[in-house]
């Protein structure tokens, strides 16, 4: 895609866009799409009812609710928070750049944890914030706690995602509060994929202690609202003053306004799916695990998906794509993931199918 830009037009942007490669879901169609984390599952039908119903009932020709009022004074009263500590957003990704405007920029720090959501890093080079890297283990993925605590005591943002996005793991509530008081900038827990952990995980229940905390949520994975782009997140209302100065206005539609209230408001109708997902993970990692002898690796995962390392991953990704219709997401040339595919959790006959096209194509390639 970065191609496509001439020189002319490639002198003319700022430096840090010109260098910048565009983020890539490397999407094809498939038979069987499980390189997304969406909930393949699909909405319940009352839920699909309620929003049908919602959506008939907008007004189309007046603007959105610029700070989404009624869906924010939900969320507000789903979490135990005031609305005042809620913003909502036109997808996570929305809120995620929206705090690299307010608090990065050159000056500023972010303090990171890869392997994990390469978009941080996009959009912190965008508006020039440097990046501290500290690793995880190599083998584990586990984070190097005693070391991203000393790097947040002079960062102006930490971000951590739990569970991780691709590893699968949690950090925990009480390294969360660590953070918090070691960092003079703001802390963020990017719980996207929370729904699907054990109950106890999050790190909300910090927000009363601690006004440089932030924890995101999305209602693209569990909640099946990925086209509709609804993101939120949950803060002091100092943080979300700041981001609600640097928005774009009316960034959340009045469509998707009304679908995420609907869903908010039926969210108790999804929990069978959940729990199904996170039985079906258990399952899928365990028949993964019987390809061990083949060369195949599989990591514990509190999310919806499942990270595995495979021989000639790049090609396995490729042929299930090709001979099989089946979409995985190939992280194999990612520094610290070399090998590894993320496959998310499906449905059962949508992880039958994976189990059975894997153990066929990595005793071949192996």
């Amino acid at each position: 895609m970065s191609q496509a830009i001439s020189d002319s037009i490639r002198a003319a942007m700022r430096p840090s866009a010109a260098a910048l490669e565009p983020y890539d879901p490397a999407f094809t169609p498939s038979r069987i799409n499980l390189s997304a984390n969406e909930n393949t599952y699909g909405m319940p039908d009352d839920v699909r009812a309620k929003v049908n119903e919602a959506l008939c009932a907008v007004s189309a020709n007046r603007y959105p609710q610029p700070l989404s009022d009624e869906l924010r004074a939900e969320l507000a009263a789903w979490h135990g928070v005031a609305p005042s500590q809620v913003i909502v957003g036109n997808g996570g990704d929305e809120l995620l750049f929206n705090l690299f405007l307010a608090f990065g920029g050159q000056g500023h720090v972010l303090a990171n944890v890869p392997p994990t959501f390469t978009v941080y890093r996009l959009y912190a080079e965008l508006v020039e914030t440097q990046v501290v890297d500290v690793p995880r283990d190599s083998d584990t993925f586990a984070i190097d706690v005693d070391a991203l605590v000393e790097a947040a005591r002079t960062a102006s943002l930490v971000i951590v995602t739990s569970p991780n996005n691709p590893t699968g793991d949690l950090f925990s509530v009480e390294d969360a509060r660590r953070l918090c008081q070691a960092c003079p900038g703001v802390v963020l827990l990017d719980e996207a994929y929370m729904e699907f952990a054990h109950e106890g995980s999050s790190a909300a229940p910090l927000l009363g202690e601690f006004e440089n905390l932030a924890v995101l949520h999305t209602l693209s994975k569990a909640f099946c609202l990925a086209g509709a782009r609804i993101g939120y997140l949950l803060c002091s209302p100092s943080i979300s003053g700041a981001l609600a100065a640097v928005r774009q206005p009316y960034s959340v539609n009045v469509y998707s306004q009304a679908a995420a209230l609907a869903a908010v408001r039926g969210r108790a109708s999804f929990e069978p799916t959940i729990q199904k997902i996170r039985e079906e993970r258990e399952r899928l990692a365990q028949g993964l695990g019987q390809l061990a002898s083949r060369g195949v690796r599989v990591w514990p995962s509190e999310a919806n998906f499942l990270l595995v390392r495979v021989p000639d991953a790049a090609r396995v990704r490729r042929r299930l794509r090709d001979e099989f219709s089946i979409l995985v997401r190939d992280f194999s040339s990612a520094p610290g993931l070399e090998g590894c595919l993320r496959i998310t959790v499906g449905t059962p006959e949508e992880n039958d199918a994976v189990l059975d096209a894997l153990s066929t194509l990595v005793g071949e390639e192996r």
